[in-house]
């Protein structure tokens, strides 16, 4: 306001008059001509566009026109249908053009060869252009360039009574000739333009008469008026002007500069250090006459922010002028605003510093670091029990464990962090939990309540300074999780109404993280305790496999890898390890619908890779079925069964890591299993690899959270299990488990974990005992015998009976309804196991024969006397077995 003052006050009166209202007016009038003639200029070329845009349109429409009318002429079809075309044609041709006001008509056959044409000699020679869509029965219009030049031609058939395309008639004109519509209309069409030019600029100039009419020219008398008035404006400003000459005398002082500065109603013409009232350092300003820029100096006990320019820069009397403005109502204000701005900062930082985390004691930590010392000098979060279980507290007692402690110094007197704190009723913790409200204790020395908790704690907390308490409610989604007690030590202010609201804010932010963490906390808990009800809890005996296993939980929840051990019959083994894709409940329950699966399918004894159709095709079931957002996109699994009597393992994958292989002598290899696709993708068939295992060999499965990382290639992790499991042949499976997972997973995977370990064992040839048996019900006898001297050499002479007859059933069964040959195997492991094979693929059925029936209590009878029987399916043939308890010896009870 200064510099405009300023300048208002060395332009010059003359200046000032000499800008009349007529210059404005003439400026005024200038641009609207200039619009004028722009918004012409425009309209004349889109005239100019819009003439030959139409003047084509009509021309195009006109040879149309032409050319359909003499189409369908009378006698244009008679005359195609005669030997001379022409002579009837041509002169109707020519005499239609000329009426038509068109270039040519031309007829020609349905192969393009012309009948008419103005130049005569071009008849019988081809049309120039495309019939083709004639042919079809269509009009078009094209542009060629024809004997007569740039044409534009319109094509039409010519057709008989029913229909039949006879020949085409094309009528056209020359692009010049249309041209030359559009020539001769450009005259008309700038004509009209200039009319319209003068006639706006003549509407203008009136407007622009009438402007300076309504303006009125200033006069010198009215610019008098018009300075004597800057007085009025000058004393209704709310600031205050000063206007000082080279001598330090005061020229000029307003009502606002006179409030504000306390001057007397003598001060105009008084010198600046004479002034009575004057501040020293307001007074030094003043007669200094240097320039200043928002200076704030104090006049009594108002705080002034004051401005000072130099009137001398554009060649005027020496001097200054000053401005001045309270601001201390201002400076109040921005007091107040910046205690709200730190406020909406702590927010702020509380809303982007709490809940970083799924973790109910986190978070109760990051909301007492948020508070600490912004706000208190301490923070206590206490939480029921059955928050950090992830259940839903009640309020009838205020019993609450304390989660996170935070403050200035580390010395605090308050309980430590984990005890369980039970509250009286009467105490602000407990009154807060029961009614859900907060409190504010602003002097800790005249309220006694809170002493009743502890008297001998409360003198501690008073002896170290602590002066003020809030107890803020934890509440969300209208379930209170605790309370959380905000301090403060002498060296602030106690707490007020407004840090009550902004410390219920505070905790209200952390609590709805709190209470997500805790609904996180129960259903984290429900899906562990649901996945590891699904996976084995213990292995099975077995003799064939001495078997280490470990599973890891993600850190972000459970997901869907598992493993099994079951056995099978003959003393083999089978091992699975598969993974679900996706996180959660679902992906569990997915997990354990493919376990029961494979359990199912090993109790019918098929092989790997019939197995795994079988899995993938019930995963392509639960795909269709699936109705919810979260589907099933597939899973993975490795199936492999190994038999110790042969020291054989057949196994197959389906788009699941490869086993690895830990020799006797200690190196690793991963054996070329084929790849097959992820179960649920369907389409192809899986296939299995047969190897031989030496006796010690370890057989290594896992799933792809073992080796697969953010941080690292797939073989980084292939190359870092070779080197755990390298080079210790004698260690054990459990031992190599535990290797593994120290070298290969940080403390907390990202991925789920599950590792098994199997040490293959060898039967010994002495514990089995195998007979070819003739096709002949005589053989039956003999086996009996055979049978019954291994037994009484294996020392079971108590299971001779049932081993007999159970064989005799199987055998007898073999040779009536199988067919050769015939093979009889015992095996002597953990039960004493009956194997009868043949070469017929047909299945024994359990069934009760009545009474008067002759035969059908065989298999009764085996179902009887041995433990578990079943039929196991060959390339060739089948195998019914039976297991039989082997007796309890005096040593072993």
């Amino acid at each position: 306001m200064v510099d405009r003052f300023a300048r208002f006050r060395r332009t010059p009166l003359r200046s000032l008059v000499g800008k009349s209202p007529r210059s404005v007016a003439g400026q005024v009038f200038l641009l609207q001509v200039a619009l004028i003639l722009l918004l012409v200029a425009c309209a004349v070329f889109l005239l100019l566009l819009q003439s030959r845009r139409s003047t084509s349109s009509e021309a195009r429409n006109r040879v149309v026109a032409v050319a359909q009318t003499f189409a369908h002429s009378p006698g244009v079809v008679a005359a195609l249908g005669t030997t001379n075309p022409t002579a009837v044609l041509q002169p109707a041709a020519e005499a239609g053009r000329k009426t038509a006001g068109v270039d040519f008509i031309v007829v020609t056959d349905t192969h393009g060869i012309r009948y008419t044409h103005p130049i005569t000699r071009l008849i019988g020679k081809p049309l120039i252009g495309d019939i083709r869509p004639a042919l079809q029965g269509k009009a078009h219009t094209e542009n060629v360039n024809g004997p007569l030049g740039r044409e534009v031609q319109a094509v039409v058939p010519v057709k008989t009574a029913d229909g039949k395309v006879i020949g085409v008639v094309v009528a056209g004109m020359k692009v010049q000739s249309v041209t030359g519509e559009v020539n001769r209309q450009i005259p008309i069409i700038l004509g009209t333009g200039a009319g319209a030019l003068a006639l706006a600029t003549a509407g203008t100039a009136l407007v622009g008469r009438r402007l300076q009419r309504q303006t009125h020219s200033l006069a010198p008398d009215e610019m008098t008026r018009m300075y004597e008035h800057h007085d009025a404006v000058l004393h209704s400003v709310r600031e205050g002007v000063l206007i000082v000459d080279g001598d330090q005398r005061l020229l000029l002082a307003n009502d606002e500069a006179r409030r504000l500065l306390e001057l007397p109603q003598d001060a105009e013409g008084r010198r600046v250090p004479e002034l009575p009232g004057l501040e020293p350092g307001m007074a030094a300003l003043l007669d200094s006459g240097r320039e200043a820029s928002d200076e704030v100096h104090f006049s009594g006990e108002r705080l002034l922010v004051v401005n000072q320019r130099p009137t001398d820069r554009g060649g005027g009397p020496k001097g200054t002028v000053v401005t001045l403005r309270d601001s201390t109502e201002l400076q109040t204000v921005s007091g107040r605003a910046q205690v709200v701005g730190e406020r909406l900062k702590l927010l702020y930082d509380a809303s982007m510093g709490i809940g970083t985390s799924l973790d109910v004691a986190r978070t109760a930590e990051e909301l007492a670091r948020v508070a600490v010392p912004r706000f208190a000098d301490f923070v206590s979060v206490d939480l029921a029990d059955a928050v950090l279980r992830g259940e839903e507290p009640t309020t009838r007692a205020a019993t609450l464990r304390r989660i996170a402690v935070c403050g200035v110094r580390d010395d605090y007197p308050f309980y430590e962090k984990g005890r369980l704190i039970s509250f009286p009723s009467y105490t602000p913790q407990a009154r807060g939990y029961a009614t859900a409200h907060s409190e504010l204790l602003a002097d800790l020395t005249t309220t006694s309540t809170w002493h009743v908790q502890d008297d001998e704690l409360a003198r501690e907390i008073l002896e170290y300074g602590i002066h003020s308490l809030i107890v803020a409610p934890i509440r969300a989604r209208g379930v209170l999780l605790g309370m959380a007690s905000f301090w403060r030590c002498n060296q602030h202010e106690p707490f007020d109404e407004e840090e009550l609201a902004l410390a219920e804010e505070l905790v209200a932010r952390a609590a709805v993280t709190i209470d997500n963490a805790r609904r996180y906390t129960r259903e984290h808990a429900l899906a562990v305790t649901l996945q590891r009800s699904l996976l084995p809890r213990a292995l099975p005996e077995q003799n064939a496999l001495d078997v280490g296993y470990r599973y890891l939980p993600a850190q972000s929840g459970v997901s869907g890898d598992w493993f099994d051990v079951t056995p099978l019959s003959g003393a083999r083994v089978a091992l699975a390890v598969g993974d679900v894709v996706g996180h959660g409940l679902h992906a569990a329950a997915t997990m354990g619908r493919l376990r029961t699966a494979v359990h199912n399918f090993s109790a019918l004894d098929l092989p790997p890779d019939e197995l795994l159709s079988h899995l993938d095709d019930l995963v392509g079931r639960i795909d269709r079925d699936e109705t919810s957002a979260e589907t099933v996109v597939g899973a993975t699994c490795l199936y492999a069964i190994y038999d110790p009597v042969t020291r054989r393992c057949v196994m197959a994958r389906a788009g699941h890591p490869e086993p690895a292989l830990v020799h006797p002598d200690g190196h690793v290899t991963f054996p070329d299993l084929p790849a097959g696709p992820p179960l649920g993708v369907g389409g192809m068939p899986f296939e299995t690899a047969e190897l031989e295992l030496a006796e010690g060999t370890q057989l290594v499965l896992y799933t792809d959270g073992l080796i697969e990382d953010r941080r690292r290639d797939l073989d980084v992790g292939m190359d870092m299990l070779r080197q755990a499991l390298a080079g210790h042949p004698d260690r054990s499976p459990e031992e190599s488990c535990q290797a593994v997972l120290d070298e290969l997973l940080p403390s907390r995977p990202t991925d789920d974990v599950a590792l098994v370990i199997a040490r293959t064992r060898a039967l010994p040839p002495d514990r089995i005992a195998n007979w070819d048996v003739a096709h002949d019900p005589a053989a039956v006898a003999g086996m009996r015998e055979a049978v019954s001297g291994r037994l009484e050499a294996w020392g079971l002479d108590e299971l001779t009976f049932s081993v007999e007859l159970v064989l005799s059933e199987l055998v007898t069964n073999a040779i009536r309804y199988g067919s050769e040959p015939i093979h009889v195997r015992l095996i002597h492991d953990l039960t004493l196991i009956c194997e009868v094979a043949d070469g017929s693929s047909t299945s024994p059925h359990l069934r009760y024969a009545a009474t008067t029936d002759e035969g059908g209590r065989g298999l009764f009878l085996v179902s009887q006397l041995a433990k578990s029987w079943g039929t196991r399916y060959l390339a060739q043939g089948k195998v019914i077995w039976a297991e039989l308890t082997l007796p309890v010896r005096p040593e072993e009870v």
